[in-house]
């Protein structure tokens, strides 16, 4: 049986409006973090905060037990995922604030940028009849080499180098994850799988901006 287009076409909509609402979210929190210096300071210079602030960085992949359990209850899956974007919108703001505002606003600007452009390409393309699910593996390999790394990278500090290396594999991989992810919302996410769809496009956009971040803040010092 054939989908109507007009109810995929909603279900996409629906999607840009909760990822709006989720990066709009992600400013106002990552704004109040780098602007209220006191908040950066005592997770940078304290015992307490820097615990907080591994709690925070975990809370998120703790969160993701519970949305995958309710991710069909409404109201109770928004408000999961509203606290799913505020843990990530705290950890966005750390990574930014103690780096310059020119480096933050090229990372946006560029960001911005290169999710335009792939969202459109990739709307266009899937209307042509091209197909990217072949991504996936290649993607998420890309992903463990990345965890690999940053592990090594904890323990064996390799430098300046090997940081721009990670910051550009991993806005590589995170633009492909863009492509793959737009395309499965595109042809293969349900009605039902509308916070999943949200989450996915969301990281990929927030991990695409903290590897650019990344590249460009090691580029600059």
């Amino acid at each position: 049986m054939l989908e109507a287009p007009e109810l995929r076409w909603a279900f996409i909509r629906k999607i840009y409006t909760i990822l709006t609402v989720q990066l709009l979210m992600t400013v106002a929190v990552a704004s109040v973090v780098v602007s209220v210096r006191p908040i950066s300071h005592f997770f940078a210079s304290t015992n307490a905060g820097l615990g907080l602030w591994i709690f925070l960085i975990i809370l998120p992949f703790i969160l993701l037990f519970p949305l995958h359990y309710y991710y069909q209850k409404h109201p109770v899956n928004l408000i999961l995922l509203g606290l799913f974007t505020v843990t990530i919108s705290f950890a966005v703001g750390l990574s930014c604030a103690f780096t310059s505002a020119k480096v933050i606003l090229e990372a946006a600007i560029l960001t911005a940028v290169v999710v335009l452009g792939l969202t459109l390409y990739t709307f266009w393309a899937a209307k042509r009849g091209h197909d990217f699910s072949f991504l996936g593996p290649f993607l998420f390999s890309a992903v463990m080499v990345m965890l690999v790394f940053s592990l090594i990278q904890v323990f064996f500090p390799l430098g300046k180098i090997s940081v721009m290396i990670y910051g550009g594999l991993g806005a590589i991989v995170f633009s492909g994850y863009i492509v793959y992810d737009t395309d499965n919302l595109i042809k293969r996410y349900s009605y039902d799988e509308y916070v999943w769809a949200s989450v996915a496009l969301y990281l990929d956009i927030v991990n695409l901006f903290l590897s650019l971040l990344t590249l460009l803040r090691a580029a600059n010092n």
